[in-house]
């Protein structure tokens, strides 16, 4: 089994999400040979706690990592402790983002944790062959934990792309600033999906991966405003692609609600363990790739804190929970702005302001919604994806508020 999993990328930024500019051929033939979930939510809109997550099957605050840079609690077992107990050979490349580092044994090939795109290489994807060859002859699980998309921007050809040609989401304001950081976003994009199809390669030329599991997963939204460190779809939203051959339909796709924390009973069930053995919060959604008898979720849930985040105030939580239709989103401290390091340096979110105070009412509206929001948030995700219109005040849905807000309190009580 393999895993891919990239870092601070926006779902809808992906060609065969939509991205009608972005240059993602190897992830567009993935999804053309397997099966695309457009409904797939990571539980926490920043990396340690969905990592922590997603190699738990733990939401992040019954495991303990909920603030980012936190590490999971001692009676917490992850991916590789289950897949070595079933004769598993467990590597990971590149990012870890996980503590304490004894309850994820993963047999780490290094690498950057963090990327600033200086000094060299990124990673040398010859050790991933080395690994990949090493293990033929025994079962074997790798993750490949790409530095990119995040921040800085400043890996690949950002020449490759046109600031005037690039597609600005409605989400954000259209600035020059915007446009020109969406160029070196996008060429990160581009580096990343190269060292996918490397992998690609890899598999091929070693004659893996005619039965192997290859899934791709883009962590959560970009660094741009309303993405990662929100609850909106931007932030809590994956792309997510499996091509299983002989069990997953090529160019087949699903609305199905998956969770990352659905990941690891489904990979530990896929090994031939017993997914009712152990404490999980997610479940395994084998059966739905094998077109068999599969039980969906109802609900997905987030959670976000700014407790550990880096220029973010000590306590702005936010909760969510989201159904086929509508995310209802609850900011706990609402009284208090919410501050990042988008908030105080990112060219594009700053430019902004110099719009709003040039008179221009969306740029002004955009500005002021990132910094301060109301307590409580609905949106009509089918009509609104991008969660701009805020209906928790309208009585006509005063009923999908209700329903989801008694979800939303049940699940929070029973991760205490």
């Amino acid at each position: 089994m393999f895993i891919f999993l990239s870092d601070d990328l926006s779902y809808h930024d992906i060609g065969c999400y939509g991205n009608p500019v972005v240059k993602t051929p190897n992830i567009d033939a993935l999804a053309a040979e397997g099966l695309r979930l457009d409904a797939c939510f990571n539980s926490a809109p920043m990396c340690a706690p969905t990592r922590m997550s997603l190699y738990s099957g733990i939401h992040p605050v019954r495991n303990g990592a909920h603030p980012n840079h936190s590490e999971v609690y001692p009676w917490v077992n992850t991916l590789p402790t289950y897949l070595k107990k079933l004769g598993y050979r467990v590597g990971l490349a590149n990012k870890s983002h996980f503590l304490p580092k004894e309850q994820f044994p993963f047999e780490h090939l290094e690498g950057r944790e963090h990327d600033t795109g200086k000094n060299g290489i990124d990673f040398d994807m010859a050790r991933v062959e080395a690994f990949l060859s090493d293990s033929k002859d025994e079962p074997w699980c790798f993750v490949f934990a790409s530095n990119q998309p995040h921040t800085p921007w400043n890996r690949g050809d950002a020449s490759q792309y046109d600031p005037s040609a690039v597609s600005i989401p409605p989400y954000l304001v259209d600035t020059p600033e915007t446009r020109e950081a969406m160029t070196r976003y996008y060429a990160e994009i581009t580096y990343m999906d190269d060292q996918l199809g490397q992998c690609i390669r890899f598999l091929d030329e070693l004659g893996e991966s005619d039965e192997m599991l290859f899934l791709f997963l883009s962590e959560q939204g970009s660094n741009f405003p309303f993405c990662k460190w929100t609850c909106y779809e931007t932030g809590l939203r994956s792309a997510g692609i499996i091509r299983w051959p002989g069990q997953v339909t090529a160019g087949s796709v699903s609305s199905e609600l998956i969770q990352y924390v659905d990941v690891v009973p489904t990979i530990v069930e896929i090994a031939g363990g017993n997914v009712l053995d152990h404490n999980f919060d997610g479940r395994s959604f084998k059966g739905l790739l094998q077109g068999k008898n599969y039980t969906p979720n109802r609900f997905a849930y987030g959670v976000q804190t700014s407790r550990g985040i880096y220029s973010g105030p000590e306590a702005y939580g936010i909760r969510s929970i989201r159904d086929d239709q509508y995310r209802l989103i609850w900011n706990v401290n609402s009284e208090s702005a919410f501050r990042n390091t988008v908030t105080g340096k990112l060219e594009a979110y700053l430019s902004w302001k110099e719009e709003a105070e040039s008179g221009d009412a969306f740029a002004n509206e955009r500005f002021e919604a990132y910094r301060k929001r109301p307590e409580y948030e609905l949106y009509d995700v089918h009509e609104d994806p991008f969660c701009i219109d805020n209906l928790a005040e309208f009585p006509e849905v005063r009923g999908e508020f209700n329903r989801l807000k008694t979800g939303l309190d049940r699940r929070l009580k029973r991760q205490l």
